[in-house]
Order: structure tokens, then sequence, then C-alpha cells
């Protein structure tokens, strides 16, 4: 059973171009679920996949809802029953069963939250903090990293996987071509200008050009060992700064992607014109950035 968990993940990787953290995920959901249903003491547990049926898939899902050991949201439940749908669409399709048990399953329904984007004022203490460092390698791309993060609306996947041949510094005007996320997505091209086109500029003829320590090093944004940043690094840098300037709403790199495209919207840009700086394949995704014109809250779409 394992085997074909492991085949799956491989088809979403080869064949669907998931990223390396999507198919952690499905990993990690799926062998919850095959832990679950394989653990009985009784030995009346699930020896194949063709022995899951609706029943044992609803009482999983109950025991995701009530075990308070994990106090799971209903958005991860959700994702953990998705995770469950797809695998077992992949084994009909590969005629390894001859029924989907989860073909009328319901999914559960996730509550909708109210964005966590900060506000204009937070926004320009975060961009302030690198300048009140002293003027170091390191505040120079911290600088860069963060107008970058808020001036483009970009994923921080997107931002760490960035080579230096996808920057275009021209004087006034420059634009950065980001791959979508998914491996065979569209690139699309994002202007950059003001703030973001002069950090971007200086840290790359500056604060980079110490950071790196190969010549042949392509990546944009670097740790302070010459190598690419990581994901997990970009985090750490982020709450470094909230930390120092006393914002006390919780913030994490998408939060900068959504504070994007609020202030975007609040300053009249079209949703079209937002879908293509965020690289939303539907409109329907950049229609959930809806104005409030109430509390100025944005609703936005927790898979986003």
């Amino acid at each position: 059973m394992k085997r074909r968990i492991s085949d799956f993940l491989q088809f979403l990787k080869l064949e669907k171009g998931y990223s390396d953290n999507t198919v952690v995920a499905y990993q990690n959901d799926l062998f919850q679920f095959l832990e679950h249903i394989t653990s009985k003491k009784d030995d009346t547990g699930i020896k194949s996949w063709s022995e899951v049926d609706k029943t044992l898939l609803t009482n999983y899902i109950s025991y995701l809802k009530t075990n308070k050991a994990y106090s799971y949201s209903s958005s991860t439940i959700a994702r953990k029953v998705a995770a469950v749908k797809s695998f077992f669409h992949f084994l009909v399709a590969e005629k390894e069963i001859d029924h989907d048990p989860t073909k009328e399953l319901d999914s559960p329904k996730v509550e909708k939250r109210s964005p966590k984007s900060l506000t204009p004022l937070e926004v320009d203490r975060l961009l302030r903090a690198p300048i009140n460092d002293a003027n170091t390698p390191k505040s120079q791309r911290d600088l860069a990293l963060l107008e970058m993060l808020y001036g483009s609306g970009m994923r921080v996947t997107e931002l760490v996987s960035l080579d230096t041949t996808d920057l275009n510094l021209g004087r006034d005007n420059g634009q950065v071509r980001v791959q979508g996320k998914k491996k065979n997505a569209l690139s699309r091209d994002i202007p950059l200008n003001g703030p973001v086109l002069e950090a971007l500029r200086y840290y790359v003829e500056h604060g980079r050009q110490q950071l790196v320590q190969s010549s042949v090093e392509m990546a944009l944004f670097v740790n302070n060992r010459g190598r690419r940043l990581t994901r997990q690094g970009l985090w750490l840098i982020i709450k470094q700064y909230v930390k120092a300037v006393g914002i006390s709403t919780h913030v994490t790199p998408h939060t900068l992607r959504h504070s994007f495209a609020a202030h975007k919207l609040s300053q009249g840009k079209s949703l079209q014109d937002i879908q293509q700086l965020l690289g939303h394949a539907n409109i329907s995704t950049t229609q959930m950035y809806t104005q409030n014109e109430t509390d100025k809250e944005v609703v936005f779409d927790s898979k986003l």
C-alpha cells in the first residue's frame, strides 16, 4: 500500500509539476491516513486499497475533527480530505481499484477568515527596518527582498527561486520575470520601479557582490554563506524585522503578498491587473480579494 502512495507522489512531481513542498504535504497527509486505517490492534485493519469504503472514510474525517491531540482547523481537515480524494482518483485511473469510494464524499466546509494584511503604515515601518541597521551587505539584501515581496506580490517560493538573469534593471523602469508555482506554469513579467527598483539595483551592485562566494552562483538572494536563500531563511529574516519594529500582527511572508493585493485594490487597480501580477490562473481566485467599505479588510483564499 505504501508503494502506491510513492507512485502517486512521483506522479504529482513528474507529471503534474507540483513543488517539493506540496508533494511533502500530500505525503504527510496520505501516510497519516494509511496509518489510521491499518493500525487496528485486533488485526481488522485494512490490507489493500480496494477495501476502503465510504464508511471508513467518513469515520476518518470524524476522527480528524474530534481527536483533541490534533485540534485541526477546518481548512487543514479539508486539505487532508482533498489529498485522499486525489489519491483515490489516481488509483482508479491506474486501474488499481475499480470504484472510487471518495466519489460521493463531501468535503468539510472551510471557514473563510478575514485576511492578515498589514496597514500601509505597518508596511512602511517594516520596509524601513533594514535601513535602520548599519549599511551592511545583509541589510542591503534584506531591504531588497522586503521591497520585492511587497512591491511585486510574488510568492515566497518564486522569490527565493529568482536568478540574477531574471532581472532587467532599467534606468527608470525595470521588470522581473517570475516562474509560476507549478513546474509547467507560464512565466509572467512584473514591472519594477520606485523604491523596489532602487533597492534591488543597489543590492545587486554592492551587497550581493560581497555576500556571494562563487562566480557561478546564479541566485539573486543569497544567505551569509553565499548560497541561495531558502524559504525558511526568508521567514526568519521577516520575523526578525517584525519583532524589531514592534508589529503585533502575526506576519508571514504571504502577509506581504496579501497586503500588496489589498493596497492595489484600494488604489483602484483592476482585478484583471491584480490577477496578472499575482499569477492566478483563474480570475475567481483574485475575486476573493474584495474591499470592505466598512473596515477595509480584504477577504482572501487561504490556498493562495
